[in-house]
């Protein structure tokens, strides 16, 4: 039995695994979540997988992220994936802030980021990427959401998380999905409903916009205002609406959503983390195959926790042992992208592969 992964199935992927075993010809979609630093534990899986496992394909494969999954995607479907994504990683670990940062800090520091690892040919690559078809979610802000000055915003944040607590779908009040799509091909879950959507085609012009936009949390960072080839407006994390991506990824049962993930628990969006009851909707979740880090993995790290963004707090002040910690976070992440491609080459992920209906670490 694997001891640093755990690996779940909804109940078509299950039985397709069951099978057929996993090849990366059986995938259709990779989703990413929300989650500021926590992906750093899946960077070597990333990497194994963008490097190593899917570079032999010639379907496209789409890619779906909000917030720092979009931000995982947008790396690894440029020309030099591996290159690319270390230079992600290693501006993300070296963030440092020598006090309570406002959103214009945070927002230039997330610029920066931004720019080591994607300039203009790098937009270039990935538009024209021979099979990866990155698209982002970000959310569009109305009334009160939209402003970036705090008094009328965290107000407006409060509110959202009432009323949400009332029903989800309520969150269509203040914010309406926004899908950037790569505009090679129309993506499998274009139709997603729950929520009011915008959809609009990523270009050259938008690229970077959008992809700042689907990180940019209210009251840390400063919404994106007025993306080129979509609606006026303010744009914020995607992670609002799409935290773990509770959506209708494609109605077929024949195909695969691989979702490399930190937790085995899907939270369907940011105002539902402490909602232990509330859950994805199973119909979206049947052909999701599940990889993310066992209990035995993360008891073993540093604190014995992933990374997440208290740790900015944590280490206030002390941001060499921060970095530090995250650094060995990441290189013991090798042993979840070990083990992912000892079972699938093995063909022994047919025996271990559990229904994720029921997760346990």
């Amino acid at each position: 039995m694997p001891q640093n992964i755990n690996i779940f199935a909804g109940k078509n992927a299950f039985s397709l695994i069951r099978k057929k075993g996993l090849s990366p010809d059986l995938i259709e979609v990779i989703a990413g979540a929300a989650g500021g630093p926590k992906w750093l534990i899946l960077y070597h899986l990333d990497k194994f997988i963008f490097t190593s496992w899917i570079t032999r394909r010639t379907q496209p494969l789409f890619l779906i992220g909000s917030s720092i999954g979009a931000w995982r995607f947008a790396a690894v479907s440029q020309k030099d994936p591996s290159g690319a994504l270390k230079k992600f990683k290693d501006a993300y670990i070296h963030q440092v802030y020598l006090k309570k940062p406002t959103a214009d800090e945070v927002t230039r520091e997330s610029i920066r980021i931004l720019n080591t690892f994607m300039d203009d040919p790098g937009i270039g690559h990935l538009l024209e990427h021979p099979y990866l078809r990155l698209n982002l979610l970000s959310v569009y802000c109305q009334l009160f959401a939209a402003s970036d000055n705090p008094f009328m915003l965290a107000p407006a944040i409060m509110t959202s998380a009432i009323l949400n607590a009332i029903d989800r779908r309520l969150l269509g009040c203040f914010y309406k999905r926004a899908l950037f799509y790569h505009p090679k091909n129309i993506p499998p879950f274009i139709d997603m409903n729950q929520f009011p959507i915008i959809k609009a085609p990523l270009s050259q012009r938008n690229l970077k916009d959008a992809i700042l936009s689907t990180g940019s949390i209210p009251l840390v960072m400063k919404g994106v205002r007025n993306i080129f080839g979509a609606p006026s407006g303010v744009y914020r994390d995607g992670g609002i609406l799409d935290y773990h991506l509770d959506i209708n990824f494609f109605n077929r049962q024949d195909k695969i959503v691989l979702y490399p993930h930190y937790t085995d628990r899907v939270i369907p969006g940011w105002f539902d983390k402490k909602f232990f009851h509330r859950k994805p909707d199973p119909k979206h979740m049947a052909s999701v195959l599940m990889i993310s880090p066992s209990k035995k993995l993360i008891s073993k790290l540093p604190l014995g926790k992933i990374p997440d963004r208290d740790d900015f707090f944590l280490f206030k002040g002390k941001d060499s042992q921060r970095i530090a910690y995250w650094k060995k976070v990441t290189e013991m992440g090798k042993y979840m992208a070990e083990e992912f491609h000892n079972v699938v080459e093995s063909g022994r992920i047919c025996q271990v592969v559990k229904p994720l209906d029921h997760p346990k670490g």
